[in-house]
């Protein structure tokens, strides 16, 4: 399974998501410590959910990882 699938697979099952965006940036970060040649090894990730409603910017950034 693609890693983007796994984490669409994960955060839809945890926050259902009104929106969620997943974007991969490996093309970005090829040549750096930790990128994989192979693709996958950096994404930026939006998610819209009411599960995020009166919690600060932190708390949501921890409920994430």
């Amino acid at each position: 399974m693609q890693v983007a699938n796994q984490i669409r697979d994960i955060l839809t099952k945890e926050f259902t998501p009104a929106k969620l965006e997943i974007i991969d940036d490996s093309s970005k970060h090829a040549g750096h410590s930790g990128a994989d040649p192979r693709g996958e090894s950096h994404f930026s990730v939006l998610v819209v959910s009411d599960k995020f409603d009166g919690e600060n910017r932190v708390s949501r950034q921890r409920l994430v990882y």
